[in-house]
């Protein structure tokens, strides 16, 4: 069977909406490498969006999946419930950032996390009202897509939202957005459309992953911070993206010193398995009444082992300090890459291995270079690569290696790339 076979019967059956970037079909993948059915091998720089940060199949974390699967796969954590999701909400609590006594749930997708997080921050506050940024992504459920800050194509023909969401620019430097100008428009807000004592919480990525792995200044979370404090707000710091290792922290608003009130965890958290987790100050995940949080699947068994592994594996290989390493590689390349092609690029941005390039045309940081971005996306399965594409703008590129990646595949990827970017920016 051949990619363009699959790709046939996949249009087929499979709604238009649900498209896929590549009609690359994955036969294996063993860390850092995909194989397709054809027997093509890639270099993998998605990592399935941020999810497989200790890399595909993990031999620990197939391990610990397959055991659990002897004993049992489901039997629903709110009825008959199970020492792994008990030992996981363990170690949650305790790696989460700041001092105050936690508590987490579990369910199973990042937007399911954020649903709930307002949820328990609306019932702790007895407020209504919510705060998010320009170009933020938080999900594709209703109240998450009225959380997201593009339209397109999130929200494009999906209206009504849920009411009561408010936005104001992310502060980004690139585009001559201060922290003060975004902290003027929340005071602004304040004024205009609702009351600070009616806001039950604002929610933020530390760095934007579908708008463009833009990074909120530690300034500017402090100030929320202290802005929340001084409202009763409760502070939500979605980390769906950028947790459990991904950008030389095991969580990113670590390097700002604040402590949110509750925190949105997916993603990396269990290998490739559905799950997800808030994990947040105990006097706000008790507010909620028994029963008002939870889902048939959340907390699943078989995704508890998984993610106790992962964090195991975390640990054990360092993959915290293995991210700052990434990105030093990265800068390296990328760095050379930016001398060469100036008028092509506007900006490196680096956290760790949470990687992006900003694309222009004739230097101009406002002029967006979506045709090149584009091109280079759909060319990558040419030179053995899979990249992603983000951005407020939609000319960005962001590399999410695997933590585990060897230097020699990283290196021969990176080769791979600056080869393609050389002959497409001609």
């Amino acid at each position: 069977m051949t990619n363009q076979q699959l790709q046939q019967r996949k249009q087929a059956v499979i709604a238009r909406g649900q498209g896929n970037i590549y009609p690359v079909y994955v036969e294996r993948a063993l860390n850092s490498e995909i194989w397709d059915v054809e027997g093509k091998r890639y270099i993998d720089f998605g990592t399935g969006i941020a999810v497989c940060n200790t890399g595909h199949s993990h031999p620990k974390v197939v391990e610990a999946v397959k055991q659990q699967l002897d004993k049992f796969s489901h039997t629903c954590v709110m009825v008959n419930p199970y020492e792994s999701a008990v030992a996981l909400a363990e170690k949650l609590v305790k790696l989460a950032p700041g001092e105050s006594e936690k508590k987490a749930i579990f369910v199973t997708t990042g937007a399911e996390a954020v649903e709930n997080a307002v949820k328990i921050a609306r019932a702790k506050t007895g407020r209504r009202g919510v705060i998010a940024f320009n170009g933020g992504f938080h999900g594709r459920t209703n109240l998450t897509m009225a959380l997201t800050g593009k339209i397109s194509p999130y929200k494009h023909l999906f209206g009504p939202f849920a009411g009561e969401i408010y936005h104001v620019p992310f502060p980004m430097l690139a585009h001559g957005v201060s922290c003060e100008q975004s902290l003027k428009a929340i005071q602004n807000l304040f004024k205009v459309d609702i009351a600070p004592q009616d806001v039950a919480a604002m929610i933020i990525e530390p760095i934007q992953g579908e708008g463009g792995f833009y990074p909120a200044p530690a300034s500017f979370l402090q100030a929320l911070r202290d802005l929340c404090d001084e409202h009763g707000i409760a502070l939500i710091v979605d980390e769906i993206q950028s947790g459990f290792g991904r950008t030389g922290k095991m969580f990113c608003h670590e390097d700002a010193g604040i402590e949110a009130d509750l925190i949105t965890m997916a993603k990396g958290i269990a290998g490739g398995f559905p799950l997800s987790a808030v994990v947040g100050k105990s006097e706000f995940m008790d507010a909620p009444l028994p029963g008002g949080l939870g889902g048939t699947y959340g907390g699943s068994p078989i995704a508890c082992a998984a993610a106790l592994a992962v964090l195991d594996q975390i640990e054990q290989q360092q993959l915290v300090a293995r991210a700052q390493h990434i990105g030093e590689r990265f800068e390296h390349y990328l760095g050379q890459l930016k001398g060469d092609f100036p008028q092509h690029i506007s900006e490196v941005r680096i956290a760790g291995a949470m990687i992006a390039i900003e694309l222009c045309k004739d230097g101009d940081p406002e002029q967006a270079n979506t045709q090149l971005t584009q091109a280079l996306i759909a060319n990558a399965p040419d030179y053995g690569l899979v990249l992603l594409a983000c951005g407020f703008y939609g000319n960005v590129l962001r590399f999410l290696p695997a933590l585990t990646i060897e230097d020699e595949i990283l290196d021969e990827g990176m080769q791979q790339f600056a080869k393609m970017f050389a002959a497409l920016a001609q």
